[in-house]
């Protein structure tokens, strides 16, 4: 059977336009705000990425960092993190949703309790960001035994043999981090570069679904829609931001950023 991650690109293709995946922080600013985010911006995003806020991150900007600060300062635990992606997954079955966060609060969890409460909680899949090949190949293989797709990354400076092995043992999408910096970071290099690096790692493997992350913008989107998926974190961090200083609504404006980001791409 494909995975619900598999089902989202495949479906994408078929529209001739890359998957569009989001990220915030579960939790940002509270639980009901954030559950109520992610269901909202469902109707236009493929995949819904929800991190787990963490008070050390090493590849957050500032954007994420202050998402995360706010979900902690409110009191989110892993606990209620699975609680809003079950929430989600009771309304929406057929959306894919990837936890992304660190290792470190998995190791304290228990590996083997966390990826039974994922596969309880429909969780698709996981993006561990501080647990790089071939680390992870154990709990990549125990992601697979529980169906859950664990998303390997690559990076400009990831060699070639390194690149060749990673893609082998990746599972249904891989992530390309566009460029040397932390997340919501201006894009330093041409979106052409970008592209060309992208189109070097897809020779490898073509079935692979590759996406790009890191400084994908309203501005941006558009010149890498070559790519099987895009992923948009930081500036929806920054929006919820905005909208708590403004006291405005952050579930209406992230539907209407994310609705323009899908139209960009469409």
């Amino acid at each position: 059977m494909k995975s619900n991650i598999k089902l989202a690109f495949q479906e994408c293709k078929k529209e001739k336009r890359p998957a569009l995946l989001t990220y915030t922080v579960a939790g940002d600013s509270n639980k009901k705000v954030s559950l109520d985010i992610i269901n909202s911006i469902a109707n236009h995003a493929d995949i819904i990425e929800l991190g787990f806020p963490h008070n050390t991150p090493i590849a957050d900007g500032g954007q994420i960092q202050e998402s995360s600060h706010r979900a902690l300062k409110g009191g989110i635990k892993l606990k209620d993190v699975f609680q809003i992606a079950a929430a989600f997954k009771r309304k929406n079955k057929k959306k894919p949703i990837i936890l992304m966060g660190y290792y470190n609060l998995i190791y304290q969890y228990g590996e083997k309790r966390f990826l039974q409460k994922c596969k309880n909680t429909s969780i698709d899949g996981l993006i561990v960001v501080d647990l790089p090949w071939p680390e992870n190949r154990e709990f990549a293989k125990k992601c697979k035994n529980k169906s859950i797709s664990f998303v390997q990354l690559i990076s400009p400076t990831t060699s070639k043999e390194r690149m060749k092995s990673i893609i082998k043992e990746s599972h249904d999408m891989v992530y390309y981090i566009s460029m040397l910096s932390t997340t919501g970071g201006k894009l330093k290099v041409s979106s052409r570069s970008i592209i060309k690096n992208y189109n070097k790692i897809k020779k490898i493997d073509q079935s692979i679904n590759l996406v790009i992350g890191f400084g994908i913008t309203t501005k941006t989107i558009g010149s890498l829609k070559k790519a099987d998926g895009l992923v948009v974190g930081s500036m929806l961090c920054k929006s919820i931001t905005n909208s708590i200083k403004k006291r405005t609504n952050p579930v209406k404006i992230l539907n209407k950023i994310v609705k323009k980001l899908k139209e960009e791409i469409s």
